[in-house]
């Protein structure tokens, strides 16, 4: 049976001027993960990526840790902007427009630790945009989002019958996990800000549908490559 492996991209550049490229430890963390899929033998036949940078770097950066187990001339790629995450400064620009919120934000992010400042606010964003109070002041709605992400997956379970490696991001794989699970929309966002940079998720495609047999699988990251585990 044909297996998605989902691929949260690698630690993003957090606070510099292009927030869509890998870091450095980013670049580390993919090259990583493919060298443990070459280890236990898990060879992508096909890869999908969103057209975000951040996307593709990763999945390039994978491939180069895999080696020479992939077999370059059989494995094709696709690109498909429906597994891209979504717009995070939308959900800010609208959340920060409310009265006060702005000043009340940029204050607590002058604190001791500006993340849990910034993270705090972020919550509050992304609440009011999955309430669906709001959906005009937004691009692309959360319930948008989330037809737009089970579209991908529908699509991504029928294009190959080998493994396929989907490099995304963690909200979309959270709306996935949403999906397969019945989760609440709450419990999707709490479990977006858990997925780890470069960690996977495993969904198995068979005559019975789709089924989740893994979440947020990071165990490569463990003891002495410890180093390499972020969330941001």
């Amino acid at each position: 049976m044909p297996a998605l492996y989902l691929i949260r991209h690698g630690q993003a550049s957090f606070g510099a001027d292009d927030y869509d490229q890998l870091s450095p430890l980013g670049e580390r963390q993919a090259e990583y993960l493919g060298a443990a899929f070459a280890a236990a033998g898990v060879v992508p036949q096909h890869i999908i990526c969103g057209d975000m940078r951040r996307h593709r770097q990763t999945a390039e950066q994978c491939l180069l840790g895999l080696g020479s187990t992939v077999d370059a001339g059989a494995l094709t790629w696709q690109t498909d902007p429906s597994w891209n995450e979504y717009d995070h400064l939308d959900l800010l620009q609208a959340y920060t427009a409310e009265p006060r919120v702005s000043e009340q934000m940029l204050a607590d992010m002058a604190g001791d630790n500006p993340r849990a400042g910034f993270q705090a606010h972020f919550a509050r964003a992304m609440q009011r945009w999955q309430s669906g109070d709001y959906d005009g002041d937004y691009t692309e709605s959360w319930t948008q989002f989330c037809g737009r992400i089970s579209r991908a997956l529908d699509a991504a379970s029928r294009s190959s019958r080998g493994n396929i490696f989907v490099s995304t991001s963690g909200g979309a794989i959270a709306v996935v996990c949403r999906h397969l699970l019945g989760l609440a929309d709450a419990n999707a966002a709490e479990l977006s800000w858990q997925l780890v940079n470069a960690g996977y998720s495993k969904v198995l495609s068979g005559q019975s549908g789709l089924k989740l047999l893994s979440i947020n699988e990071h165990s490569h990251f463990d003891g002495r490559h410890r180093e390499l585990l972020s969330y941001r």
